[in-house]
């Protein structure tokens, strides 16, 4: 997650600068139409989900903690423990990506948690104790050290009912970024498609795993794995469900782009589908590279197939945050906060991505 620089000289500050705006952005996402309104759907109001990775794992992370009642599962790649930043990009860089400054310690993040909760600034323990999590990590990972992703899961240890609501996943010759079993339609690029341990231009990784699938199966052990289409088979594309852009400026707070999208699955206009939250990581948009992230995870598949809705939310780039990032240490409160309540329920991205997950679930408006 090469996320935004520190205003310091320093080796990897520098290169997050230059990577975050240095790098041509690819073709946006193509769209026929401009973007509408995001629809209400009657979405089912349980078992929500939401995943993400880089930037968009943590943010995923904060969102289930402050939000635990509304989501049913969680689903993290490549990211750290909850609040690990803390509202510090200093921190962010050098002990939430590598450990510079050593280890996050669980016991100050756990103290942290206690204070929001008895302010009820995060959902109840009781409610966090009840979700479902599946944590993934690649050992080659060199933007955020593996070990980031082992104190993760040692947190989620804490906080769940049952180590049988836990599944932590580790791939030993995978690099940092979301990996895929490329759809046959998918022509390999160096701009798009990387290696298992390099992410190319998208940090989808071509490991011919089907993490998404996986990931989701684990989310939701009651639904039927049997009907699941394999990426690259027909239901990867837009065939059983549609792509949609929707106008994401109704929502508008700062970080957030223009355009967002989601993926609506045939028979799921009618109501009662549950929805899965998926966030994109640094340099992941669509602004960035166009439609691979929101097309080709395999989520898409695996919805079609289960009758789920998928909401892509984007992100955007900016002097305050040139990769696209979501913000998971503060910047888009900090300039007016001593203390950004970035990873609470009053966090100005939280509310919004929940504003558009009750959008989904609220039942349209009668003509």
């Amino acid at each position: 997650m090469r996320s935004a620089p520190h205003f310091t000289v320093h080796p990897i500050a520098y290169a997050l600068l230059c990577v975050g705006v240095c790098v041509p952005l690819m073709a946006q996402a193509e769209t026929t139409d401009e973007p509408e309104d995001l629809p209400a759907l009657s979405a089912a109001s349980e078992q929500a989900s939401v995943v993400g990775v880089s930037s968009g794992g943590y943010m995923a992370t904060q969102l289930a903690v402050a939000w635990p009642e509304r989501f049913s599962g969680l689903g993290v790649l490549a990211a750290g423990p909850w609040s690990c930043a803390q509202g510090s990009l200093s921190l962010a860089l050098n002990q939430c990506m590598m450990t510079r400054r050593g280890e996050p310690s669980l016991d100050e993040l756990e103290a942290r948690y206690q204070r929001y909760r008895e302010l009820e600034q995060v959902g109840s323990k009781q409610a966090l104790s009840q979700l479902r999590a599946y944590l993934w990590h690649g050992e080659e990972d060199e933007v955020v050290k593996p070990l980031l992703g082992d104190l993760l899961a040692e947190q989620w240890q804490q906080w769940l009912a049952s180590p049988d609501q836990l599944r932590v996943a580790r791939s030993e010759n995978a690099g940092h970024g979301w990996p895929v079993r490329l759809p046959s339609e998918a022509a390999p690029g160096p701009q798009e498609w990387g290696d298992c341990r390099q992410g190319g231009g998208s940090f989808l990784l071509s490991c011919d795993d089907d993490i998404a699938g996986e990931m989701l199966d684990w989310l939701y052990p009651e639904r039927d794995v049997s009907a699941a289409g394999e990426p690259g088979s027909e239901q990867e594309g837009e065939q059983d469900g549609e792509l949609i852009a929707f106008d994401q400026s109704e929502f508008a707070v700062k970080g957030l782009a223009d355009t967002g999208y989601v993926f609506i699955p045939k028979g799921c206009e009618a109501g009662e589908c549950p929805v899965t939250l998926a966030l994109h990581g640094c340099q992941m948009t669509a602004e960035a590279i166009g439609d691979t992230f929101i097309r080709y995870t395999g989520l898409n598949a695996w919805a079609a197939a289960h009758q789920q809705i998928v909401l892509y939310p984007q992100a955007e780039s900016s002097m305050a945050n040139p990769q696209g990032c979501w913000d998971w240490w503060g910047f888009a409160e900090s300039t007016w906060q001593l203390s950004p309540q970035h990873d609470t329920r009053s966090g100005t991205q939280i509310s919004a991505l929940m504003a558009m997950l009750d959008r989904l679930q609220a039942a349209p408006e009668s003509d």
